[in-house]
């Protein structure tokens, strides 16, 4: 079947993360919403750090007077509800989700993984189940973004799944410094570089629940990796027959050096007018 982001129906951008809150800047674009904790049907979020990440991706600015737009407001949401009220969650139901993601691709016309979550323990057998996870998703052509997560800036800090060879991993490029930075810092125990780019995360103001119009601020790797996938589904808009690899070569290209050490900027910063351009 052809993916119905070729036909004119947009870039479909799954949210895997403490589901989403039909915001007024969402308009009808929450296409689907899938809850692996408690089966509710309808659109909820008890946390707030998933609808401020799909706002940083397709929040088209409505109730702020266009203020606080996502970078890319025409995209679709496919939501999975993967954490709970506090944030937790475990790696089953990632996987679970992941695999539905997979299933279901060519429904929603999915093209793009946004995960703003990490394991913060560093159990083996969970790191390496969630990379699988991810990974087959990769293979089965979609782009797999994910944070680099909040534990460094000291090496090795990366978390799972942000530790895969294959997928795009995103750090803070505001969160880098030595002393007060927390965005994680590679190599991966594989002795990979991470992250792949950076892009700002402190202090980002997005889509809150709690009233149509609500706005919060946050921090963290989580804030910089839906940037990315955002500039990934204009990217796509643009030219949807790219591949995971092609995208994740042209982040390259359009990255601008910080001069920080490739374990804590990847490649440097995204500029998404030259990414673009490209």
């Amino acid at each position: 079947m052809k993916n119905k982001s070729l036909t004119g129906q947009g870039v479909g951008v799954a949210v895997l993360d403490t589901g989403i809150f039909p915001h007024i800047d969402f308009d009808n674009r929450i296409k689907a919403f899938q809850d692996f904790l408690n089966n509710r049907k309808r659109p909820y979020d008890d946390n707030g750090h998933g609808t401020h990440v799909a706002g940083l991706i397709a929040g088209n600015g409505k109730a702020s007077g266009g203020r606080y737009k996502g970078i890319a407001p025409n995209a679709h949401i496919i939501c999975a509800k993967i954490l709970d009220k506090r944030g937790n969650g475990n790696v089953r139901d990632v996987m679970d989700a992941i695999h539905w993601v997979e299933e279901n691709k060519e429904e929603y016309g999915i093209r793009i993984v946004n995960i703003s979550v990490g394991t913060v323990n560093n159990q083996a057998k969970n790191s390496a189940q969630l990379v699988k996870a991810v990974e087959e998703a990769w293979d089965a052509g979609l782009v797999v973004v994910t944070a680099a997560g909040n534990m460094g800036p000291l090496p090795g800090t990366i978390t799972a799944p942000g530790i895969s060879r294959k997928v795009i991993t995103v750090g803070s490029s505001d969160l880098l410094d030595s002393r007060t930075g927390i965005s994680g810092s590679g190599p991966t125990p594989e002795c990979i570089f991470k992250p792949d780019i950076v892009m700002p995360g402190s202090h980002v103001i997005s889509c809150s629940p709690g009233g149509k119009g609500n706005y919060a601020e946050k921090s963290g790797t989580s804030m910089s990796t839906p940037k990315v996938s955002g500039a990934i589904a204009l990217m796509l808009e643009k030219d949807p027959y790219l591949t995971n690899v092609e995208i994740k070569m042209l982040l390259k290209e359009a990255a601008v050096d910080l001069g920080y050490g490739r374990n804590q900027q990847g490649w440097g910063e995204l500029d998404i007018d030259a990414f673009l351009k490209l």
